[in-house]
């Protein structure tokens, strides 16, 4: 069962996510800051990171630049990162951050999973 870590500080963000993606072979695990969204995606073993661009005082790009960094001195795999943006624009900046994927809002559940597919097992789409 993949377990994805979502980190957005904006309820709104959080609750399209879960809508988007609740399905009994997800496990979804909420976290506001980013400033240990590393620490806490390695503490819960998680599969894949789901984070908002704009989400407390670091933002997405240092949450993308945060999980490599960690990746680095564990001497593992990155975890992948798939940011939320607030406009197509923003994705030359999820680019520049080495994000594994990005998903302007608001999106459908069938958009959120295919921006994230290939980067884990998922369950079949209903």
């Amino acid at each position: 069962m993949p377990r994805i870590l979502v980190v957005a500080d904006e309820p709104w963000v959080r609750n399209e996510t879960h809508a988007a993606l609740t399905d009994p072979g997800m496990e979804l695990i909420d976290h506001s800051d980013p400033a240990t969204a590393a620490a806490t995606a390695a503490e819960h073993d998680v599969d894949l990171v789901i984070a908002d661009l704009q989400v407390g005082s670091m933002g997405g790009m240092a949450i993308v630049r945060s999980m490599k960094a960690h990746a680095s001195a564990d001497g593992g795999d990155a975890i992948p990162v798939v940011l939320l943006l607030d406009r197509s624009a923003d994705e030359f900046l999820a680019k520049r951050a080495g994000a594994d994927g990005w998903l302007t809002k608001p999106f459908t559940s069938h958009q959120l999973r295919e921006a994230f597919s290939g980067l884990i097992a998922t369950p079949d789409l209903p």
